[in-house]
């Protein structure tokens, strides 16, 4: 379900810039409710294993490899939202690919799952969720844009997300390093 939650977060943030008025500030709302629809269902799916003891490594691929879907059904629709860069959008949901890959390595490596920010999947959906409520709850002339590019919050947001998404990557990278060096005989 947080795919499909995802799905439709990514759709109506695209579906801001070809309307305008009451209904582009719906599809804000929508989508930042819909990105948080996405996060109970994600949280919902593995306390739900855990609790009936139905935790397996299986379920934990197919609960990681959904997220990264989701992270990127999200990031590009914010890049195709009012104010946003398309470019950017791809760039933030690499970015967040990144990040997951250093932890899922990390893992892999022995150091176990490292989840340091600043800029990890909740900080990422947050920022996202407090953008959709601003752009939905506030008039046009509250919302920063600039003339020549059409870049406005959206796209400083995922600015926000790519530069916060390299120091996680960074921090993540040297914790993981740090704690295996601890293991080494």
């Amino acid at each position: 379900m947080s795919v499909v939650f995802a799905i439709g977060a990514g759709c109506t943030l695209a579906a801001t810039s070809w309307t305008e008025g009451w209904w582009a500030r719906w599809w804000w709302l929508a989508a930042a409710a819909l990105v948080q629809l996405r996060l109970l269902a994600n949280m919902l799916d593995g306390m739900v294993a855990i609790e009936s003891g139905k935790e397996s490594r299986l379920g934990q691929l197919f609960n990681e490899v959904p997220d990264r879907l989701s992270d990127a059904a999200i990031l590009i629709g914010v890049g195709y939202s009012t104010g946003g860069s398309p470019v950017l959008g791809y760039l933030a949901a690499l970015m967040a690919l990144l990040v997951a890959y250093v932890r899922a390595m990390g893992g892999v490596a022995g150091a176990g799952q490292v989840f340091t920010g600043p800029m990890a999947k909740p900080q990422r959906m947050f920022l996202v969720t407090i953008v959709c409520l601003y752009c939905g709850l506030t008039s046009l002339a509250w919302q920063p844009m600039q003339p020549q590019t059409g870049m406005g919050l959206t796209a400083a947001a995922l600015a926000v997300i790519l530069l916060g998404g390299s120091l996680t990557a960074v921090r993540r990278l040297l914790r993981i390093a740090s704690l295996l060096k601890e293991q080494a005989p």
